[in-house]
């Protein structure tokens, strides 16, 4: 009979949502999690194992590991956002949130919370990921050299410098380069910890929760299997080390399998960049340099979580919403001078290194991400927002948790969601979000910034936004509404527009005049679209109408703009 040949692969989402690039506090390192393992070992039934419950967490973490309260419940939400729950239920906890009173009220409803113990310690294993080392940097491992491991492609085949949380390869080689001490913390309880020269146990409950971060599949299936179906499969119990008798693996036979088997991503980063599908979503504008450069992993595998990669989108629109984006992780990576709609519920979102550029986002069901971003400006609605080295950012937020503003931000803006499309409040029920609770001008400081580090967006400089495509739905106004202070502001500026229409319609102009009148308002407001870089989006929502005519030599009408009735203007995109 032939061998069966398992390969195994680390899961991208774990990465990509659960490791902020939050440096981990120095007690959450491998020593402190073995003793935090044996503690809540300690106390099963009793809120610390097979499930922690929050209040044993926030023992440990505030009075143990000494961490602050908003960080250790940051870690425990984190993860619990990560858990399968069905948008009804997510939807039901917001409620309850939402209900409280007072802090102290939602603390007793956060301690009718609760997660899997070791699937939460090897979650916090895992921040490790973005632990800087000054040794290993002076020995070269952090930096570009002969030696260093091949880096992710690009859309072009290049190497590039490395997003750990996006990197595949850098997945991989932290699971193998940890893997002992990640055992260790899954050892059965009646082992001593440590104990792999005298023979210690893993449980099958153990394996289970290492499926959090491994799976696979059996001589290149089609079909993906978590890590403890595959371990527990009688063709391949003698290879594992499964032992029917004890119920539990052998570590050093458990260990060897795992490495073995382990290899790269199938349908991970590096495999999407090189050879996902391509898409090409928008028409280019004419006079442009570059063409977007947009790539997804397979879709005709189940279980495998989509990756969609955007880059090197250059003063160009890009809009989309269709099954391709449904549930998907998304990077936007590069982009310049450019105005992008993905308008469809999302799983994550990471935008790293763009400059210049207006994002609008579908219901973002975990993370939205921006890193060295600068000039950009953000609309979503999104379970968390993070920010680190961004500079003059914007972030126009509907969340029910605090925005993160990590280490190096300057300019920081926050402000209230205020755009909406057709589809919003179906997309939010998709993805278990709500309008209340709504955190977004209660940002969570946790950079060397400090408490100043960003600021809340006047009511006089506030505006609505207008998503500029035609789209089924129901939803005709923001969820949840606007704050009473921008509401506010919107009202005065409305009347005053009231205002100066009944002064020019009781100025008595004659035919002329009106005429002379409208064209002076018509250039002012043409030279507004061209100072302000809104005639740039404007042109390319339009395709010539002749194609040897420049698209600079499009005129638009005021009154076209603000009835949104431009002929021409086309409607969403939807292909898949």
């Amino acid at each position: 009979m032939d061998r069966v040949a398992v390969h195994l692969w680390v899961k991208p989402e774990p990465f990509i949502v659960g490791t902020p690039p939050l440096p981990p506090p120095p007690k959450l390192g491998p020593h402190y999690l073995r003793k935090v393992a044996g503690y809540v070992r300690a106390r099963a039934g009793a809120g610390g194992y097979p499930r922690l419950s929050w209040a044993t967490w926030q023992r440990v973490a505030c009075g143990k590991l000494q961490l602050a309260p908003d960080l250790a419940w940051l870690y425990f939400e984190t993860f619990d956002s990560l858990a399968p729950r069905s948008p009804g239920q997510r939807l039901e906890w917001a409620e309850a949130a939402a209900a409280c009173a007072s802090e102290d009220e939602l603390d007793q409803r956060r301690k009718e919370l609760s997660v899997d113990t070791l699937q939460f310690l090897l979650f916090l294993f895992i921040q490790q990921l973005n632990k800087i080392s000054l040794r290993t940097s002076l020995i070269g491992e952090e930096w570009p050299c002969p030696k260093s491991k091949v880096q992710s492609p690009d859309l072009n085949g290049k190497s590039n410098c490395r997003n750990k949380n996006w990197d595949d390869s850098s997945h991989q080689e932290f699971v193998r380069n940890h893997l002992s001490d990640m055992l260790e913390l899954l050892l059965d309880p009646a082992e001593p910890t440590g104990s792999r020269a005298h023979g210690g146990l893993v449980s099958a409950e153990g394996v289970r929760a290492l499926s959090f971060l491994l799976e696979g599949t059996v001589s290149r299936a089609r079909k993906i299997y978590p890590l403890h179906e595959l371990a527990l499969w009688p063709p391949l119990q003698a290879d594992s080390g499964f032992s029917r008798r004890a119920e539990a693996f052998p570590l050093a036979k458990l260990e060897a399998w795992l490495r073995a088997c382990l290899t790269g991503n199938p349908f991970g980063t590096s495999a999407c960049l090189r050879s996902g599908k391509k898409l090409a979503w928008a028409q280019q504008v004419e006079g442009t340099t570059k063409r977007a450069r947009v790539a997804c992993n397979t879709r005709a595998v189940p279980k495998v979580p989509r990756l969609v990669v955007m880059s090197q989108v250059d003063k160009q629109t890009l809009a989309k919403s269709s099954d391709t984006l449904v549930g998907a992780h998304v990077r936007i990576h590069r982009c310049n001078e450019s105005f992008i709609y993905l308008l469809s519920p999302l799983r994550s979102v990471t935008i790293e290194k763009c400059r210049n550029s207006t994002v609008v986002l579908g219901p973002v069901q975990t993370a939205v991400h921006l890193h060295g971003c600068d000039t950009v400006r953000v609309m979503a609605v999104c379970h968390r927002l993070s920010a680190s080295a961004t500079t003059d950012c914007t972030f126009h937020l509907l969340t029910p948790t605090r925005p993160l503003i990590l280490a190096g931000n300057r300019g920081v803006t926050l402000a209230p969601f205020h755009t909406h499309y057709p589809m919003l409040e179906d997309h939010m029920g998709r993805t278990g979000l709500a309008t209340l609770p709504n955190h977004w001008d209660r940002p969570l400081t946790l950079g060397r910034d400090g408490p100043g580090g960003f600021r809340l967006l006047a009511p006089a400089d506030f505006y609505l936004f207008v998503v500029p495509f035609q789209m089924e739905g129901d939803t005709t106004e923001i969820p949840g509404g606007l704050p009473p202070a921008y509401r506010r502001a919107l009202g005065r500026r409305e009347q005053k527009i009231r205002i100066w229409q009944k002064m020019v319609k009781e100025a008595g102009l004659t035919k002329d005049e009106r005429k002379q009148f409208q064209v002076l308002v018509e250039n002012k407001f043409n030279e507004w679209l061209i100072n302000t870089g809104h005639r740039q989006q404007l042109d390319s929502l339009v395709p010539p109408e002749d194609p040897g005519r420049k698209a600079t030599s499009r005129r638009w009408h005021l009154s076209d703009v603000l009835s949104r009735k431009r002929p021409g203007t086309p409607a969403l995109w939807q292909a898949p």
